[in-house]
């Protein structure tokens, strides 16, 4: 083997190692170029991501805070103040809820309020029901009664007196008033701890008839938002009574519930089994039955056979258009529900098949209060509930005469207003007649020391308003500001809430309850100007004499606005029967239509506006 070498060889090796070298060194530079790169990217990505967290903390603070982004310029809101008149108007008695630092659930719950005409005379009176002195304390405290309060026509109350009292010594929780027994005179029901109570209204006064007509109930029940509602469509009114949670004194003591560790705090439902509710069939003759389970109304968990419902709110209404009244239900911590009427005195549950059981997320809320309306004055059906603390009101939305729901909170602007708020009465109302329904809800927490150990949550909190800004407008609903609100913006401990025309100037005034406190009356101070019609049905061809479950059309200015005839809306609580038109700047009615309960359609010539007319149904033949 020949073991010389080429010099030439030599060269090229040379050559290869520094070239080689080159190679190195250079990849070398790259490589503390690229791992420099790297290093600062990293460094960048930390810092983008540590302040996306801090960021997204501040974002989650915002949205526990009140929300300003939503709200709109004031120059496009109408005017329109409210003034807190209780006091000068005559609203004297508190509320008794019991609390004398026991702690006890029901205290903090409030009581119901109810407009109706108890005398007959053509306004509206109120309702209000008051709790009670829990048994040991009873003796040392004055006998309570949930009273009631004649108007004089002009919006000033007093006291009807001893006879007109119910629910003596009662835990009163909600109200619903209508004429069962078909004699012209509001009757009243009284939903209650303990056994329910019934009341004849004798013109003179009220007659308890709960033993003749058997409708007290089981006397452990927790009865929340009642409803006189002609379920089976025989032409009379049935009773619906929601049901809250199997609560007793013994068992929420013995829970000891805190919020701080040591101190006891009223506690959450969800530690408390389910319920049904029940269905009252009126029968003739001053007696009802139950007929809750042959109805389909109870409600069971098909893997433990536990009841489901833990009702707090019921929102009746023709959902479908089909003449029959169906149930919306709000439960809290539990999914809602949707009982459909089958037309046949039976319903069928179908909460979560039409999109209403959750909120928009898949959870089940603290569903309070709830309400039902055509807001967008066409087929359009919304359904607003409202939640507890840090859960936005749902605000669920069928479009277009479709049978399911979608919640929508968020993109029609309620959702992020409502958000921090802990939301009780709900109603929808067109505060200031143009013609729009906009929404309305109470406030306030269950916990008096609640900000102690949560700074963005305080026991009092302000109503909110929100104004229907149009079909066209995104989001269609504006939240009020407070310099626009007056007294409505006023902190408080809200639960119950119901609306009616107090002072007979065509606006609707608002009442709120609170528990253990005088009520809050909100009288509508608007001079928009703006035109209005209140129709008044009355049906003598029939047991239910106010036509409740009747649609009342009002065609105006090319804008066709419905209104179904329901008392009982929001929590605990029911409005005046009358049905309010807000007109705008239209001064003339180009059609009313009324659809009876019965299905007979009558059109109603209108003869001005700016006043109230009574329809009666005629002998006319049903309409096509």
């Amino acid at each position: 083997m020949n073991t010389d070498s080429d010099p030439r060889d030599h060269e090229e090796l040379d050559d290869l190692e520094i070239h080689d070298d080159a190679i190195i060194g250079k990849a070398f530079v790259w490589s503390a170029v690229v791992f420099g790169l790297l290093g600062t990217f990293g460094l960048v990505l930390w810092a983008v991501f540590a302040l996306q967290r801090e960021q997204q903390e501040r974002i989650i603070e915002k949205q526990l805070a009140a929300p300003r982004a939503l709200v709109p310029d004031v120059a496009i809101l109408p005017d329109v103040r409210f003034s807190e008149v209780a006091a000068e108007s005559g609203l004297d008695t508190p509320h008794v809820s019991g609390a004398e630092g026991g702690k006890l659930l029901p205290e903090t719950m409030g009581g119901g309020a109810a407009f109706f005409d108890a005398d007959g005379d053509g306004d509206q009176d109120l309702l209000l029901a008051s709790g009670a002195w829990w048994p040991a304390s009873a003796s040392s405290h004055e006998p309570t009664a949930s009273r009631l309060y004649f108007n004089d026509g002009r919006g000033r109350f007093a006291w009807a007196g001893p006879g007109w009292d119910t629910g003596r010594n009662l835990i009163a929780t909600g109200i619903a008033c209508g004429d069962w027994d078909a004699d012209g005179r509001v009757d009243v029901f009284l939903a209650a701890i303990g056994g329910d109570r019934l009341y004849r209204n004798t013109g003179a006064g009220f007659d308890d008839v709960t033993a003749a007509a058997g409708v007290a109930g089981d006397a452990d029940a927790w009865s929340s938002s009642p409803a006189f509602i002609d379920a089976d469509g025989d032409g009379d009114l049935d009773l619906f009574v929601p049901h809250y949670v199997q609560w007793s004194p013994q068992k929420d003591r013995a829970l000891h519930f805190t919020l701080n560790g040591t101190d006891r705090a009223y506690g959450p439902p969800k530690q408390y089994g389910g319920t049904s509710p029940t269905l009252w069939i009126n029968e003739g003759g001053g007696t009802f039955r139950d007929a809750s389970e042959d109805a389909g109304l109870v409600v069971t968990n098909p893997a433990t056979g536990a009841l489901v419902g833990k009702s707090l709110a019921v929102a009746p209404a023709d959902l479908d258009r089909d003449g029959d009244i169906d149930l919306l239900v709000a439960n809290d911590t539990t999914r809602n529900f949707l009982f459909r009427n089958q037309g046949d005195g039976t319903f069928e549950e179908a909460g979560v098949e039409l999109g209403v059981a959750y909120d928009q997320r898949g959870n089940a809320t603290g569903a309070m209060g709830i309400d039902v309306g055509h807001y967008r004055n066409d087929d359009t059906v919304g359904v607003g509930i409202g939640n507890f603390a840090n859960e936005m009101t749902s605000f669920y939305v069928s479009e277009g005469g479709q049978d399911w729901f979608t919640d929508e909170a968020a993109i029609e602007g309620i959702g992020s207003p409502t958000r921090p708020l802990l939301s009780f009465g709900l109603f929808f109302v067109d505060y200031d007649l143009d013609g729009r329904l906009d929404l309305f809800q109470t406030n306030g927490h269950l916990e008096e020391e609640i900000n102690e150990v949560q700074s963005s949550q305080h026991y009092r909190q302000p109503a909110q308003l929100f104004w229907n800004a149009g079909v066209d407008a995104v989001p269609c609903f504006r939240i009020v500001p407070s310099s626009t609100a007056g007294d409505l913006d006023r902190p408080i401990v809200g639960r119950g809430a119901a609306y009616a025309d107090i002072d007979a100037d065509g606006d609707l005034d608002f009442v709120i309850t609170q528990p253990g406190e005088l009520p809050v009356l909100l009288r509508n101070d608007q001079a928009l100007g703006h035109h209005w019609l209140r129709v008044r049905l009355i049906d003598e061809q029939t047991a239910n004499r106010d036509a409740i479950g009747a649609w009342v059309e009002l065609e105006s200015g090319g804008v066709v606005q419905q209104r179904q005839v329901m008392p009982t809306r929001s929590y605990l609580s029911q409005v005046e029967l009358p049905v309010t038109f807000g007109l705008g700047n239209v001064d003339a009615v180009d059609r009313l239509t009324v659809v009876w309960p019965s299905g007979q359609r009558q059109d109603v010539a209108v003869d001005g506006v700016d006043r109230t007319i009574v329809v009666r149904r005629d002998q006319m033949l049903p309409r096509d």
